[in-house]
C-alpha cells in the first residue's frame, strides 16, 4: 500500500505550480475525477463529428463510424463499468473495510462521470442504454468482485490505448488521454487492494500498457453485455 501511495505521489503534478504533491489513494481518485469533470466543457463544445453511419443491423446497436463510432465504443465500455460499480456499492459493501468501501464509491462516481459526459457529448448520436449481465460475478465474494474489477479496468485501458490513435478531433484525443489515465489509476488501486504494493503487472518490455483493437475488446466484454453491438465500421 505504501509503495503505491509513494508512486502516485511522485506522478501527481499540481495543475498550477507543477510541483509534486503527496497523495493518498482516495486523493488521487478525487484528483482523477476532478480532471475528468473539468474537461467536460471542452468535450461537449468540440463534439461536432456527425459522420454518416452505414446500414443499421436491426438486431444490433450500431456504434457508427469515425470519431462518433469510437466515442460510442468508449461510451459502451463506460456503461459497463458504471453498471458494475453501481452493483458493487449497492450489494457488496459488507465485504470491504471502510477505506475500501470509499474507494468503491469513488470508482462508481468516476465511471458514472465518464459515462454521462460521453452521452452528453454524443447527443443524438449516442447509442441507447445497454443491457448487462453480471450473473457470473459473486457479489458476496471479495475476490470475485476485485478480479472482475481488474478485468474491466485493464480492458478499459487497453481499449483507449488501441482506439485513441484513430481519433481525428484533437479535443477528443486529449480527453481520451485523460480518461485512460484515470482508468490506469483505477487498475492500480484495484491491484493494491488485491495485494498490497502490487499495482502494475501488465506493462510490456517498454513499460507500456497493452493496446487492443475494438473487436478484441468487445469480444471480451460480450460475456457481460447482452445487447448485440455492431462495430463493423470501427477500425480493424
Amino acid at each position: 500500500m505504501k509503495k503505491l501511495q509513494n508512486e502516485l505521489a511522485e506522478k501527481d503534478l499540481s495543475l498550477k505550480s507543477g510541483l509534486v504533491a503527496p497523495i493518498q489513494r482516495r486523493a488521487f481518485l478525487r484528483y482523477a475525477s476532478a480532471t475528468a469533470a473539468a474537461s467536460t466543457l471542452l468535450f461537449m463544445t468540440s463534439c461536432d463529428d456527425d459522420d454518416d453511419k452505414g446500414p443499421m443491423d436491426p438486431m444490433a446497436v450500431d456504434l457508427g463510424s469515425g470519431d462518433t463510432g469510437i466515442l460510442n465504443y468508449a461510451y459502451a465500455l463506460e456503461q459497463l463499468e458504471a453498471a458494475f460499480y453501481t452493483e458493487v456499492v449497492a450489494r457488496s459493501m459488507g465485504v470491504f473495510n471502510q477505506s475500501e468501501q470509499q474507494i468503491m464509491q469513488d470508482l462508481k462516481g468516476h465511471e458514472s462521470i465518464h459515462r454521462d459526459f460521453l452521452k452528453a457529448a454524443l447527443g443524438s448520436a449516442a447509442i441507447p442504454d445497454l443491457e448487462v449481465n453480471f450473473t457470473s460475478i459473486n457479489f458476496s465474494d471479495k475476490n470475485s468482485i476485485l478480479t472482475t474489477a481488474r478485468t474491466f479496468e485493464d480492458l478499459g485501458v487497453a481499449a483507449y490505448n488501441g482506439a485513441g490513435r484513430f481519433l481525428e478531433n484533437a479535443g477528443f484525443l486529449t480527453l481520451a488521454g485523460k480518461i485512460v489515465s484515470v482508468e490506469a489509476r483505477h487498475a492500480a488501486v484495484i491491484r493494491d487492494i488485491i495485494s498490497n504494493g502490487t499495482f502494475s503487472d501488465t506493462a510490456d518490455a517498454k513499460g507500456l500498457d497493452p493496446a487492443m483493437m475494438p473487436a478484441e475488446v468487445l469480444s471480451a466484454a460480450s460475456a457481460f453485455i447482452t445487447t448485440p453491438i455492431n462495430a463493423n465500421n470501427l477500425p480493424k
